[in-house]
């Protein structure tokens, strides 16, 4: 079974259900309520982004709010995080959460390391082939801790399968089999 674990277009993949305010939302739109959070698979995508114009304080709060409903609910939380890493970190210490997603990764292999030392999971899609430094996240990553994603890219997830399995040197079998186990160790239990 092939898992996309975050998009925004159409797809014959299993994507897991996520309901949560995206931050560039956060000074327009109210948070989801607990019984639409209680009824999905995560909290997503949500988080930080210093790259949009929305006020980083009003998405601070935001970010907390949710971060404290998927602490109650024993969701997953699938962040949406630009040049806002370190902020991301501390946040997330401050909760206790089932787990944690970093969607669209595009960061360094020292931040990839990091995350993974936390316990966290990062989803890499179509702009990881485009940055050297995130292609090295990918390579230093344990394979326990790796997803894939289309987001909005309209490259096919098998693409995107290939890709990855190419650049890790293991067969695309190999690689479906261990997303999927990731995915029911993070999600079913």
């Amino acid at each position: 079974m092939l898992i996309d674990l975050h998009t925004h277009l159409p797809t014959t993949a299993f994507t897991p259900k996520s309901v949560g305010l995206h931050p560039w939302k956060a000074a327009t739109e109210e948070l989801p309520s607990e019984e639409k959070i209680a009824a999905a698979d995560a909290v997503g995508e949500i988080g930080l982004d210093k790259a949009c114009t929305v006020d980083f304080a009003l998405q601070l709060k935001a970010f907390e709010a949710q971060l404290a409903l998927a602490e109650k609910h024993h969701k997953v939380v699938i962040l949406h995080t630009v040049r806002a890493f370190e902020e991301s970190l501390s946040t997330l210490d401050r909760h206790t959460l089932k787990g944690v997603v970093f969607h669209g990764f595009i960061g360094s292999r020292e931040q990839a390391l990091r995350a993974v030392k936390k316990g966290y999971f990062l989803s890499f899609g179509a702009r990881t082939e485009r940055s050297p430094k995130t292609i090295e996240a990918l390579r230093a990553i344990p394979l326990e801790h790796l997803f894939i994603e289309t987001d909005e890219a309209t490259v096919p997830l098998e693409e995107l399968y290939r890709m990855v399995a190419q650049t890790r040197g293991i067969e695309v079998a190999k690689l479906e089999k261990t997303i999927e186990e990731n995915y029911t160790r993070l999600f079913t239990r």
